[in-house]
């Protein structure tokens, strides 16, 4: 990387075009990102309180609510400053953390979807062996290694992005900063960083949504043939959320970054703050509103504390 660009500022577009409601704009994200923080932590916090979730799919759920938290965070926080003290300009080591970050966060993210669609698909067409297929100590060894192997990513594609010279003045058309934008930005030879992100996409992003594809291809087709109709619906119930959740993370990464950037910029940031913002804010409303154990978890909670007070 050249020197021009360890020593200037990048600025980020953020959200520049609404001057006028800058104080209505930094009171909306400042309400979603404390929602946001409150909801995920509430899952967290009856995961880990209540006995009767010390289960695989709710261990699965508290790692999601826990990378809900450090996506928002990464996303909100240096756009949050950038609205109060109107100043856009953000050093290039402040950029390429976030880049580590987020890369790991989201790449992590994906790995956790994927084994809670094949919790689910044991749980539905294989629940005999439900026991023998899926046990607490093998989802925390699993989830302990898709961490530190999507950290092993993150470090890789950060440490390839390290090497890009990006031109000084930069502008990123975006709420933060992102691996393919630097990428993009970047006058020098970038061959070898879209090498090694097109081969992590496909191998693992691909074949994630391919996986979690499959598995609810059998689950909807072992629902089909349960005869009872509140067998039916309970099975429904179980994966609805997921499959809802599943929907909105592949769906926005896809208008986001899969197809092509249309040329109004406002437009694709507005899609990035869906991504980025409300995505981890929709999680843990969606979980509690349709699992009848997280609800059955918050009024017994709400009742421990009206009967302390």
């Amino acid at each position: 990387m050249g020197n021009q660009t360890s020593q200037s500022e990048l600025i980020l577009l953020g959200l520049s075009d609404f001057t006028d409601s800058q104080i209505l704009v930094f009171l909306l994200i400042l309400l979603i990102y404390v929602a946001t923080l409150f909801g995920n932590l509430l899952i967290i916090f009856l995961v880990v309180l209540y006995y009767h979730l010390h289960t695989p799919m709710y261990y699965f759920l508290g790692n999601l609510s826990a990378l809900d938290i450090f996506d928002s965070t990464i996303s909100t926080s240096h756009l949050s400053f950038d609205i109060v003290t109107g100043n856009r300009e953000i050093s290039y080591p402040t950029c390429i953390t976030q880049v580590f970050f987020f890369t790991w966060f989201v790449g992590t993210e994906s790995f956790i979807l994927v084994m809670m669609s094949y919790d689910h698909y044991v749980a539905i067409c294989h629940p005999l062996h439900y026991t023998t297929m899926i046990s607490n100590h093998l989802c925390f060894q699993g989830a302990f290694i898709f961490w530190v192997f999507r950290f092993a990513c993150s470090l890789l594609h950060t440490l390839c992005a390290v090497r890009l010279d990006i031109p000084y003045p930069t502008i990123i058309p975006g709420l933060f900063c992102e691996l393919y934008q630097l990428i993009q930005l970047s006058s020098s030879d970038t061959s070898l960083n879209y090498v090694i992100l097109y081969f992590d996409s496909v191998s693992f992003g691909i074949t994630g949504f391919f996986i979690t594809f499959l598995s609810y291809i059998y689950i909807f087709k072992t629902i089909l043939r349960i005869k009872v109709k509140e067998g039916r619906q309970k099975a429904y119930s179980t994966c609805s959320s997921h499959l809802t959740v599943v929907f909105i993370f592949y769906g926005s990464a896809l208008l986001n970054y899969v197809l092509p950037k249309t040329k109004d910029f406002l437009a694709s940031r507005l899609l990035s703050v869906f991504y980025t913002v409300l995505t981890p804010l929709l999680n843990p409303i969606i979980y509690s509103l349709r699992n009848s154990e997280l609800k059955g978890a918050v009024k017994k909670m709400l009742s421990r504390m009206d009967y302390i007070s």
